[in-house]
């Protein structure tokens, strides 16, 4: 929950002179396969970071943050790791910096609805509202691609976490109501409509992930093990009619490789399905990709599982499965027009009753 009570004036003695925001994201479809060069079909939630800014006279950044209630400072240029969230704004200037540009001094107030670990790009929603709060504060020349990149760069290179673009490039240019096709190899991208008489639930599952730990690190290194050992670049160069060679990997590699392989085709197959509304033939790709993560990717943990069990026997569930990083999260589901809040919060409430955790419905949200 977000600590809203403290103003920008409050905490600064003034007004803020701009204020920017990015979206959290869900990823419809395509898994673990940024970072192999592959295909993804991320959209926006409604949830939203936003960044209030004023400019100094010096090189101080002062920073408060409503979602952990705390506030910090650094200086421009002098930007060190604390291993806390105070890496992302530090990362954000550091990159800014060596991009060849020269923010100054700033104070600045974030708050954010996109709640933390839950699978939804907090991280990546910051980041961007961070960067388009300094270009219009410093009027820097940056477009929305570029942008995207740098916020990977400071997650990547400061903070310390290996993610891959889709992130930043979902919570750059991705629209309500529009999935974000996107080759995260070529960055080529189109924006595909989702079907009338559907509607996306979001559903956290109050555990936490954090993709900076060390299972995301080590598949992203088996990937680089089995590309390595295939003789290829990327296990986006494989297709499923090239399953058979994986035969020749160790049993964990082979997994891997397998699930993102054929991850990206579902991915292709999802906006197929999506152009012709065909509902039924997604929510069996997101059964699919569900499998696959738990089995062959293995990001998947009983909570999740539950919660993508008990949202496939609703009856106006099309397809649910796993959404981002894995090892915690949230869960995204497909469900005919109107019915989501509803089934949602059937989930939620017969997984509290049946683990220690409690869920929580982010998507539709939930109406006043």
């Amino acid at each position: 929950m977000s600590d809203t009570g403290k103003t920008f004036q409050d905490l600064f003695g003034r007004a803020p002179e701009i204020a920017a925001s990015a979206p959290g994201r869900v990823n419809l479809i395509g898994e673990h396969t940024d970072y192999n060069g592959g295909y993804v079909l991320p959209t926006v939630i409604p949830q939203r970071t936003t960044v209030e800014l004023a400019r100094r006279a010096d090189d101080l950044v002062r920073v408060w943050s409503g979602s952990v209630g705390a506030g910090a400072e650094f200086v421009i240029g002098q930007e060190t790791p604390r291993r806390d969230w105070t890496d992302y704004v530090q990362g954000i200037t550091h990159v800014l910096a060596e991009a060849g540009f020269r923010p100054g001094g700033a104070d600045i107030r974030i708050d954010s609805s996109v709640p933390l670990g839950s699978g939804l790009s907090s991280s990546a929603a910051l980041e961007i509202a961070l960067l388009r709060a300094f270009t219009r504060a410093f009027d820097l020349a940056i477009e929305e691609v570029p942008l995207a990149r740098l916020g990977q760069r400071a997650e990547n290179a400061f903070v310390g976490a290996p993610c891959g673009i889709m992130d930043q490039m979902a919570c750059s240019l991705a629209e309500d109501g529009v999935a974000l096709f996107l080759d995260t190899r070529t960055l080529e991208f189109d924006r595909v409509m989702l079907p009338p008489g559907v509607e996306l639930v979001v559903i956290n599952s109050g555990v936490s992930h954090r993709i900076a730990g060390g299972d995301y690190r080590t598949r992203r290194r088996e990937c680089e093990e089995a590309c390595a050992a295939l003789g290829i670049p990327q296990l986006r160069d494989m297709d499923v009619a090239d399953l058979p060679k994986l035969g020749s990997l160790p049993d964990v590699l082979q997994r891997r490789a397998r699930h993102v392989i054929t991850e990206d085709r579902r991915v292709l197959d999802a906006v197929a399905a999506l152009r012709a509304g065909d509902l039924a033939a997604l929510g069996t790709l997101f059964s699919a990709s569900h499998a696959s993560m738990r089995d062959d990717y293995q990001v998947s943990i009983e909570e999740i599982d539950l919660l993508v069990d008990l949202a496939r026997r609703q009856p106006d569930v099309y397809g649910a499965r796993l959404t981002g990083g894995g090892f915690g999260g949230s869960i995204v589901a497909l469900a005919r027009q109107g019915t989501g809040r509803a089934a949602g919060e059937a989930v939620a409430r017969e997984y509290d009753a049946r683990t220690a955790q409690r869920a929580t419905v982010l998507v539709p949200p939930e109406r006043a």
